[in-house]
């Protein structure tokens, strides 16, 4: 790495009125990060007047934090030589109904990764879970968050091609 500052940008657009008060206003808008081309359609939660049919920014810190725990440990198991065919995780966030101030208080991230089953040994479980754990410490958005952010992983094993059996 160089030993420069990173920075991130984005852009925002909304437009409407809040003349019409708070429980009709739109919260419809949009958010870009240049160079990638994509425009991502963002409102409120639902329970604050927003569009369910669309991500909201809660929902967007679970997703922060769950692709940062991926591309971590990804990191990791190639350093480690451990070789990841699959990853997959379905996070959820807990924001308590009267939070002071109002935040997400937890996130739970449950990856599901599958390894390779290769005639090298297989390394344990507790030597996975210590790279997952590893992975957590160097995860940017884990690092940069108040709320607790929990791991709980689970690993398998893809089918061997030489017919070894597959377990979890």
């Amino acid at each position: 790495m160089s030993d420069h500052d990173h920075s991130y940008e984005t852009a925002l657009r909304w437009s409407g009125t809040t003349a019409v008060g708070y429980h009709r206003y739109d919260r419809a808008h949009t958010v870009s990060a240049a160079p990638a081309p994509a425009e991502l359609a963002l409102s409120g939660d639902a329970t604050f007047g927003g569009d369910p049919g669309r991500l909201n920014p809660e929902q967007l810190l679970v997703a922060a934090a769950s692709s940062c725990q991926l591309l971590s440990f990804l990191a990791v198991a190639a350093r480690a030589r451990i070789d990841v065919v699959a990853y997959t995780d379905d996070a959820t966030a807990s924001m308590p109904a009267d939070p002071v101030p109002m935040s997400i208080a937890r996130i739970d991230l449950r990856p599901v990764v599958t390894l390779a089953d290769t005639d090298r040994p297989r390394p344990t479980e507790e030597r996975l879970t210590h790279l997952v754990q590893v992975a957590h410490q160097e995860c940017f958005i884990a690092n940069s968050l108040l709320a607790d952010v929990v791991v709980r992983p689970t690993f398998r094993w893809a089918d061997a091609p030489s017919g070894r059996a597959a377990g979890a």
